[in-house]
């Protein structure tokens, strides 16, 4: 029988990870960070970890790559979550998506009077629900990182971004002025190679949700 595949990204989901995964009996046989493998063993033959992009991980368990996978809400929302079950919040990685303006500039203002904001942001889907909601009017500019720049020099009124700390905007002289939604790790599980393979994957996630309810308790 095939066996199970886990899409991962390095850094701190896969750090955060690595305890849930142990409760799970699954240990990977390399460090991410500093093997060149994308393709990891584990203590188990039967289990393999993909060390993907953090935004690829939904799109690897969608079409099957991977059976399982742990992404963030905020990658989540952006793609939509087709094809997927998320049967947990793994309350790990937490952070906030946030609305980001410069200090002194009056963002309450601009959206009771429907000034057309430039909002710099990768997050373009989860902008552009959050702001036509609102029944803002948006123009989106999508950049790929340093996103606190691009007040400060005149490409965008606001930000778009996850905010964890609020030391980098306060950094920047910027202030975080919305709350788009709160952010933490999900496990994602392919919904055909759940229906398919469930003896083989629940005690996986049985296994998560036991070490979730714990890391809770003991909180």
């Amino acid at each position: 029988m095939k066996g199970i595949t886990i899409a991962l990204s390095k850094g701190r989901i896969f750090e955060e990870t690595a305890p849930l995964l142990a409760a799970a009996g699954i240990r990977a046989a390399e460090d991410p960070e500093r093997s060149r493998k994308l393709i990891l063993p584990t203590n188990r033959s039967d289990v393999r970890i993909l060390i993907v992009r953090a935004s690829d991980v939904p799109t690897y368990v969608q079409h099957g790559a991977a059976d399982l996978g742990i992404a963030g809400r905020d990658v989540l929302m952006e793609h939509g979550g087709a094809g997927l079950y998320q049967p947990l919040d793994l309350g790990i990685a937490r952070c906030r998506m946030m609305v980001a303006v410069p200090e002194g500039f009056d963002y309450a203002l601009a959206v009771k009077q429907g000034a057309r904001l430039r909002v710099a942001t990768k997050y373009l889907r989860t902008a552009s629900e959050h702001f036509a909601a609102k029944g803002v009017h948006v123009e989106l500019i999508k950049l790929y990182g340093s996103m606190e720049l691009a007040p400060l020099v005149g490409l965008a009124d606001a930000i778009v971004d996850l905010v964890s700390s609020g030391n980098t905007l306060r950094a920047n002289h910027l202030v975080a002025v919305e709350e788009i939604a709160p952010v933490s790790a999900r496990l994602v599980v392919n919904q055909a190679a759940l229906k398919l393979r469930r003896p083989l994957l629940q005690p996986v996630i049985e296994a998560f949700a036991t070490a979730v309810r714990t890391a809770a308790e003991a909180a």
